[in-house]
């Protein structure tokens, strides 16, 4: 399997004095997912959980839902001339009776690190069919606790400590337990990991939980989290519009800026307790 991290020299500057430290970073290797042979997707990522990714990436396209959709996970031969295998191509196998994915998923294009699967054609294109609708969990959420996500997810971030270069998405049961947490140079694989995890592990759907992404929360990110039956997402930086629409038609609750004691909560606000009001003075 490839290298999570590198290292590599540089040159420091520090009020006007040179030095030449080694540094370390963030891995960055493409992973090309194939169906029954047949390559489906090429993405930017972190190497480590490929299975999971591979698996999250499925679930978030419709293709997959159970455990049992998934036959098999396997590391095949990479891009070189010898034949060596580079563990950046893995095939997926269908369980008998589960419909390949449709044609027009295939990308033939890179998916960036840093902006996921782009290239749809339009907002009904990406407005997937969710197989489970999260609009009538009955999961709710304190704010204290709420409030607490992003440090356990900060301290739990093993590889961001070596390299201050990866995002992190994490899964949370409503009084804040970690059920696991996935890290990548791209905020969506990462997702994509976590819901690959509750995949193979025969978690599907992930009634009463909440989804913590290190970075901002995107209109994908949102379709992840809904694909997956999560009914609350929450992100330390910004939503898009297309992030609150989604959220809202969905019935997610979406909180964002989440700082601390203090957040937005863009949509599904009803999934909060809240305080009861100050009595101002007359």
């Amino acid at each position: 399997m490839g290298r999570v991290t590198s290292r590599r020299r540089l040159v420091r500057i520090v009020d006007g004095t040179v030095s030449e430290p080694l540094d370390t970073l963030a891995a960055e290797e493409p992973l090309e997912i194939r169906v029954h042979g047949r390559p489906l997707v090429v993405t930017m990522r972190t190497p480590g959980d490929d299975f999971d990714l591979a698996a999250g990436f499925l679930v978030s396209e419709g293709v997959v839902r159970s455990a049992g959709h998934v036959a098999g996970i396997r590391y095949c031969a990479g891009a070189t001339a010898d034949g060596v295998n580079t563990y950046n191509v893995v095939d997926v196998v269908l369980a008998a009776g589960v419909a390949p994915p449709d044609p027009s998923l295939e990308r033939n294009f890179y998916t960036t690190s840093s902006c996921g699967l782009c290239g749809k054609a339009s907002l009904d294109a990406v407005r997937t069919v969710a197989a489970w609708s999260v609009r009538d969990d009955p999961l709710r959420l304190d704010p204290d606790v709420v409030s607490t996500l992003p440090e356990t997810l900060r301290a739990a971030q093993r590889v961001f400590d070596r390299t201050g270069g990866l995002h992190a998405a994490a899964l949370f049961s409503a009084d804040g337990r970690l059920h696991c947490l996935r890290e990548d140079v791209g905020r969506h694989n990462a997702v994509d990991k976590v819901v690959g995890w509750a995949q193979r592990n025969g978690r599907l759907p992930l009634r009463g939980t909440v989804l913590m992404v290190s970075g901002r929360a995107s209109f994908e990110l949102v379709q992840k989290a809904v694909m997956a039956g999560i009914p609350a997402l929450a992100a330390v930086s910004a939503p898009s519009s297309l992030a609150v629409d989604l959220a809202d038609d969905a019935g997610l609750t979406l909180v964002g800026f989440l700082r601390g004691a203090s957040m937005n909560v863009y949509a599904g606000a009803h999934r909060l307790k809240r305080p009861t009001p100050s009595t101002l003075p007359a």
